[in-house]
């Protein structure tokens, strides 16, 4: 009987798994506002990485773990969403790079990003809170992933009167960040005021 119902209850919390990644995937896909969908390039290869790794990972967790079959279900299932969506948000990079780059202003940008006129260099950054990063430099510009609080990035240059920073990864600009948002790191600090 209690096989029976650790059976049940580890399919059961697998489902509950399965039904939280899908309810997150519309949010992600549009716009990838938050959550483990906050990549740096658009696609829906992490969103789909996620719900296959929940699924694998909830799997072999009810067999590994033979006492708390359901336990273990939960735990592989959060711990398979977590690197399922890692390893699609690299895939979106890459193929965001793959889809080729070209230079405006003397700067590297990824083919999605709008050109600007191009301020001062840059240095490195780190976000103040979570925001958007924007295709081009300004809010009505579609949102191509997110940054989180804290993370660091490689700024290439300002624009629109230092309003906005343009982020790099590896030398290619890939998106645009406010600059309300952000904060120069290390010995920027004093040439940027803040």
């Amino acid at each position: 009987m209690t096989k029976v119902f650790d059976s049940q209850f580890a399919w059961a919390g697998l489902a509950l798994s399965m039904a939280a990644a899908l309810g997150s995937v519309p949010v992600a896909a549009t716009a990838a506002q938050s959550g483990p969908f906050a990549c740096a390039a658009a696609g829906q290869k992490q969103e789909k990485g996620a719900l296959l790794g929940a699924v694998l990972g909830g799997l072999l967790g009810s067999q590994v773990s033979k006492n708390e079959r359901a336990a273990g279900a939960v735990v592989g299932a959060g711990l398979g969403a977590a690197v399922g969506s890692y390893a699609g948000c690299n895939a979106q990079v890459k193929e965001a790079y793959a889809a080729g780059t070209y230079q405006s202003g003397g700067r590297t940008l990824a083919g999605y990003v709008q050109p600007a006129r191009f301020e001062r260099a840059g240095g490195q950054f780190a976000v103040t809170t979570r925001v958007n990063l924007r295709a081009g430099p300004t809010t009505s510009a579609r949102s191509v992933g997110m940054l989180a609080p804290g993370e660091r990035f490689q700024a290439l240059a300002t624009a629109n009167g230092g309003r906005w920073v343009l982020v790099g990864r590896n030398g290619v600009g890939v998106g645009y960040v406010a600059r309300a948002y952000v904060t120069p790191t290390g010995y920027q600090r004093a040439a940027y005021g803040d």
